[in-house]
């Protein structure tokens, strides 16, 4: 069985455990049961989920068994923020956010083959929405210390700003819940998580003991991992336009895919340990190359097709690797198919224009009109300097007027300066 410890270690992931010596005994003795909880807070995961849930998968991989819980509960409180209070959504929109977290997970999980690695779906609105607030307060809030739940960093922070509510204030004791149920439930003897959930995580533990005392199935232990940060300060998995979404309707896969082939040469090669699935060698090769030839952008193509492929598809994979190279003149952009041809586009600078009695504009304003040059003079010398691209087709007129059959699935003109500034316009 695969030393997980020493994989995450390696893969440089690995941020605490509780008793590690105690921790890498369990795994040898297993399969153990793990689990990892994700809140519904929107519709939709994002690629900052990825490091807990290919964590999970990880540790199928290597015999145990996960289990992914979706806080249907917890979702309706949410885990205390450094700044303010969450906003309270309804019961039926978390319920809706839940299915679709739900099924986002099992696409990166074994929920059918039999065998004691098999995954498990969990949703702790199950085991909550039962419990009365005598019971919640009698059963299980006597075993929090205040004195402990205040020295918490996120409600330090809190008290010294805007304060914070009860409701949040609680919501260390229904994770905790959720810890000792599925100890008694599946014998889970292990929780992950990233290394902000440090304190709710051995929270869990400290329930499991004082409400149990002798532990039937052993030991319980805590995993948390590093957060990612980028090179440049800001968050993982954040854009300019708001996170990078696995709902394909959220971030589109050509968009999803274009995250991970721009990223920064100082931040792949930690993103390619982090996520990918490659063997020690393989990953190393990258690191090789990247620091040899980093404008080849070997890790970043790698990580971006592997990824993509396991959050969207084989297939859909394909399509966005087709339009990227299609966009720079390395493919046909009429074998595209209009939904990805759609959604590559909309990553560009876009504009959209009315053509009345089938007459377009003259490329030069087609590249001022799309911000590639700043005038109409300086978009006649690109092009009297062959710079300037149609459809990946070569301008040779500085008066050169694109015609309906131009147009790409009868709507689009792809333009381009140089070899990699891009810009499109759609015609109504």
């Amino acid at each position: 069985m695969t030393d997980i410890v020493d994989e995450l270690r390696w893969r440089g992931v690995l941020a605490q455990t509780t008793d590690e010596e105690a921790l890498r005994k369990a795994l040898a003795d297993g399969p153990l049961t793990l689990y990892c909880g994700f809140d519904p807070t929107a519709k939709s995961l994002h690629v900052g989920h990825l490091t807990q849930i290919l964590a999970l998968r990880r540790f199928q991989l290597a015999g145990h068994r996960p289990i992914a819980l979706v806080g249907g509960a917890t979702g309706l409180i949410g885990d205390p923020k450094p700044s303010a209070e969450r906003v309270l959504n309804d019961v039926e929109t978390v319920q809706e956010w839940v299915t679709a977290l739900r099924g986002q997970l099992a696409a990166f999980l074994d929920f059918d083959t039999p065998g004691p690695g098999r995954a498990v779906m969990a949703d702790n609105y199950e085991w909550t929405e039962g419990v009365s607030a005598l019971t919640l307060l009698r059963d299980y809030g006597k075993h929090f210390s205040v004195n402990q739940m205040l020295a918490r960093e996120t409600v330090k922070s809190r008290l010294d700003g805007e304060g914070m509510s009860y409701t949040e204030f609680s919501y260390v004791i229904l994770q905790s819940l959720d810890f000792l149920q599925l100890y008694r439930q599946y014998g889970c003897t292990l929780q992950i998580g990233g290394s902000d959930q440090w304190g709710n995580i051995t929270a869990g533990l400290d329930l499991i003991r004082r409400v149990l005392g002798n532990q039937p199935h052993g030991s319980a232990h805590a995993l948390t991992q590093n957060l990612l940060t980028k090179a440049d300060g800001t968050k993982f998995g954040k854009t300019e336009g708001g996170a990078v979404w696995l709902d394909p309707e959220l971030t589109t896969p050509y968009a999803f895919y274009q995250f991970w082939l721009n990223a920064d040469d100082r931040d792949v090669t930690r993103y390619v340990r982090t996520f990918s699935f490659k063997s020690r060698e393989e990953i190393e090769e990258l690191e090789r190359a990247t620091e040899e030839r980093p404008q080849a952008r070997a890790a970043q193509r790698a990580l971006a097709e592997e990824l993509t492929a396991l959050v969207h598809g084989t297939e859909q994979c394909a399509a966005v690797v087709a339009a990227s190279k299609a966009l720079f003149g390395q493919g046909e952009l009429t074998d595209l198919d209009e939904h990805t041809l759609a959604a590559a586009l909309g990553e560009l600078p876009l504009a959209r224009i009315s053509a009345e009695a089938g007459e377009l504009p003259p490329v030069a304003d087609l590249l001022t009109l799309v911000d590639l040059v700043p005038s109409k003079s300086a978009a006649r010398r690109t092009i009297k300097e062959g710079g300037a691209y149609l459809n990946n087709t070569k301008v040779g007129s500085e008066d050169a007027v694109p015609t309906r059959n131009d147009l790409v699935h009868g709507r689009w003109l792809v333009l381009r300066r140089g070899k990699r500034n891009l810009g499109a316009v759609e015609v109504a």
